[in-house]
């Protein structure tokens, strides 16, 4: 079994990336080379803007090429729940945003021409329990009524017809969703950048940021130093370089993934009729779906712990009862993969986008990134430039949580605290 992401294993290499030193000046330096700063990069450059992305290993080697490969209409929130909590107006319009993810990742695909077995499937929330099914019998009576009319409820007793297993109650499906090779799809996006004009190094971790006046920093980096007129930090849970004010507004939490070895595709068809990308409704729930070789992709938040060998080993053994216990049949197969990451989570699980101190920024994803992050990618290229009323979060404040300085020592208590909700309700 290898301790490493399948996305990463199995995608091409990326040639684009540059030699030599980091030095002289860029209009825009976007610091972080995963989606986020991927998609700004491509769509700066398309633009004629001059930039230059500094990527601290891989591009894409990280939350973008280590997730679970979905990408979903739908935020980290039960929808009903949040529309009862900020009000319906707002709550459309962040549903509404994720709708426009969607479809910005299509339209990349499409324009750009990326290999990246792009495909429309839909998600499908599966109820762990049977008041869970009633709790989404109520969202979606919310969401067809407000939102989202590409939707269905699927009681139990269809549920069948859309995944072989007993361990369900009924499952919510939002149509509006989509797969693809998180690898490849990271490659693709880079190579692009790179056609239209984008400058990406990789190895260039940022060691320091010197404020020159308004939007304008100095920025050294373990290849060089260079000058920019703006600056956009995407740097999600990273936990390296000069960035602490975001981290002490991330809880960078820990998700785990195991993919089998290739089934046989009969098998496949009578567990995965739909192939659907599968969420489970616990709150530390699971996440599954098909690889484009035929392997079932199988992952949650196994433990509330840092990625390591040892950790991303030790969750992989909590996967694997996971899966054996919703799918009995797959309980003896070979597993291939198993790989951690962190997810930049904030408190209120709601991205964040905006301006601190000259700097702009995009993360805070919850989990939910693989569109966002794209989408965002796009949307900051606009913020840059004047045009903040097409990011949907620039409204929401965003405070340090309490206690935390950087290192999240309170993630077992989180873990706790998730444990119980699951148990009680």
């Amino acid at each position: 079994m290898k301790l490493e992401s399948y996305w990463l294993d199995t995608r091409p290499a990326f040639r684009g990336g540059r030699e030599g030193p980091v030095e002289g000046h860029a209009e825009v330096v976007v610091i972080g080379g995963g989606f986020t700063g991927l998609s700004a990069a491509l769509e700066l450059a398309s633009r004629g803007v001059q930039v230059t992305v500094l990527e601290a290993a891989q591009i894409a080697g990280e939350a973008s090429g280590r997730n679970g490969g979905q990408c979903n209409t739908g935020l980290a929130h039960d929808y009903a729940s949040l529309a009862a909590k900020i009000g319906a107006t707002q709550a459309k319009a962040f549903y509404r945003a994720y709708e426009s993810a969607v479809a910005t990742v299509d339209s990349i695909v499409t324009a750009h021409q990326i290999d990246c077995d792009f495909v429309r499937t839909g998600k499908l929330k599966l109820a762990a329990k049977p008041e869970h099914f009633a709790k989404l019998e109520k969202t979606y009576e919310v969401l067809l009524r407000e939102v989202d009319q590409d939707i269905a409820l699927i009681p139990r007793e269809s549920l069948r017809d859309e995944v072989g297993s007993d361990g369900f109650f009924g499952g919510l499906l939002q149509r509006n969703g989509a797969q693809m090779h998180m690898g490849k799809f990271g490659v693709g996006l880079a190579q692009a950048a790179v056609r239209h004009g984008a400058r990406i190094f990789e190895q260039a971790p940022v060691t320091q940021m010197k404020r020159l006046d308004g939007e304008r920093y100095e920025i050294t980096c373990a290849r060089g130093t260079i000058r920019a007129d703006r600056v956009l930090v995407a740097t999600g849970a990273s936990q390296i370089g000069p960035f602490q004010w975001f981290r002490r507004r991330i809880a960078p939490v820990g998700s785990f993934i195991v993919v089998t070895e290739p089934l046989p595709p009969e098998q496949l068809n009578r567990l995965f009729p739909t192939r659907r990308a599968y969420v489970t409704s616990r709150q530390i729930g699971n996440y599954f779906r098909v690889t484009p070789d035929n392997r079932l992709l199988f992952g949650g938040r196994a433990r509330f712990a840092m990625s390591s060998p040892s950790s991303d080993e030790k969750s992989g053994q909590i996967l694997r009862a996971g899966l054996s216990a919703y799918f009995p049949e797959l309980a003896n197969v070979r597993l291939d993969y198993c790989w951690g990451g962190l997810v930049d989570i904030t408190a209120d699980r709601l991205p964040r986008a905006g301006q601190h101190e000259g700097l702009f920024y995009s993360m805070g994803y919850s989990g939910h990134g693989v569109q966002m992050s794209v989408h965002m990618g796009r949307v900051m290229a606009d913020v840059l430039y004047g045009a903040a009323a097409g990011n949907p979060w620039r409204d929401l404040e965003w405070p340090a949580i309490p206690g935390h300085f950087g290192h999240a020592w309170f993630l077992p208590l989180v873990g706790a605290y998730y444990r119980l909700q699951d148990i009680l309700h």
